[in-house]
């Protein structure tokens, strides 16, 4: 007996170790990446007005660095919130965690260099060496051009520095710990020539974040076809969302023409549209379509080609589940 005793204390006491030591690498040793670069972005009217397209239009930073008014369809931004931070994405939303997006503005980020900015935005790791919750895509971000990361930074520099309190973001376990294995260095690439359709349509697709939303995510990772839909999300009233289906299926987007796509963001553009308001347990998304829409004709054109590209896949998807 007491041998048996001894064989599981010291098993009991070698766990222990096992979990101190895995701890210990989780929080000191991870993540895994790159130093911050000495980077100086250089400040031209084109490059801020590259910029300021890309943080507006195509990767919507002003969408989730903001406060969204879910009164209204797609949840706009509130007006003079943009870039200030203060949107939640929580449990009620099925999020491991309070994840509160950060203030952007020189207020938020006037003293981080722009070495510190380009690695979160391109590996998802702050400048005191955490990282942050993957809601904002920084693994697509990382395949993108170096000179557009760069042009986000030089407008990012631009703004009003507007003053805000927010919370900090906090992690369930073991997402805490999870979440600091995520981050890996960046694997950029130059952007392809507008010319190349399918090329430069990829590369916006993937700027944009549609797969994030767009393809089917379960238990944490992303499982079927990139772009297949059916990926839910859930709101505070329990009211559920599922994103439609983008491959040239009969259930996605087959019958849809290049004008038809493109026509459905630009008509949010037509100074007679309104967006609607929408009680709880209306039909409601996450899609910002009011910013998407300032994208031009020939990039939502070059997104359509790409998709055209991908493999048809049989995912009927029904769009809304209202909790009313």
């Amino acid at each position: 007996m007491k041998r048996a005793a001894k064989f599981f204390l010291y098993a009991a006491i070698a766990l222990v170790v096992m979990i101190t030591l895995a701890l210990s690498y989780a929080f000191l040793g991870l993540p895994n990446v790159d130093d911050a670069p000495p980077l100086v972005v250089e400040s031209t009217p084109e490059q801020v007005a590259r910029g300021r397209y890309l943080a507006y239009h195509v990767m919507v930073c002003a969408d989730c660095h903001s406060q969204r008014d879910f009164s209204v369809f797609s949840a706009p931004p509130t007006p003079g919130t943009e870039f200030v931070g203060g949107d939640v994405f929580d449990a009620s939303m099925g999020f491991p965690g309070r994840f509160i997006s950060p203030n952007i503005t020189p207020h938020g980020v006037g003293d981080w260099t722009d070495g510190e900015l380009f690695r979160l935005i391109t590996t998802g790791v702050k400048r005191d060496g955490d990282p942050i919750f993957p809601v904002m895509p920084y693994h697509g971000y990382g395949k993108l051009d170096p000179q557009d990361i760069e042009a986000v930074i030089a407008f990012l520099r631009t703004l009003q520095p507007v003053e805000s309190a927010h919370p900090k973001s906090t992690a369930d376990f073991p997402m805490n710990i999870i979440m600091r294995t995520m981050p890996k260095n960046a694997e950029m690439a130059p952007k392809p020539a507008e010319s190349d359709h399918v090329a430069y349509g990829g590369y916006l697709f993937t700027a944009a974040g549609c797969a994030d939303c767009h393809t089917q995510f379960e238990k944490g990772a992303f499982v079927g076809p990139v772009g297949g839909g059916g990926r839910e999300f859930k709101f505070p009233d329990g009211s559920i969302l599922r994103a439609p289906n983008l491959t040239p299926h009969e259930t996605g987007l087959q019958h849809f023409t290049k004008e038809a796509f493109v026509q459905r963001f630009k008509q949010y553009t037509d100074s007679a549209f309104v967006l609607p308001q929408v009680k709880p347990g209306e039909m409601q998304t996450l899609m910002p379509w009011y910013m998407y829409s300032g994208m031009t004709e020939s990039d939502l054109g070059a997104i359509y080609d790409y998709l055209r590209t991908l493999a048809p896949y049989d995912n009927p998807v029904e769009r809304f589940v209202s909790a009313r």
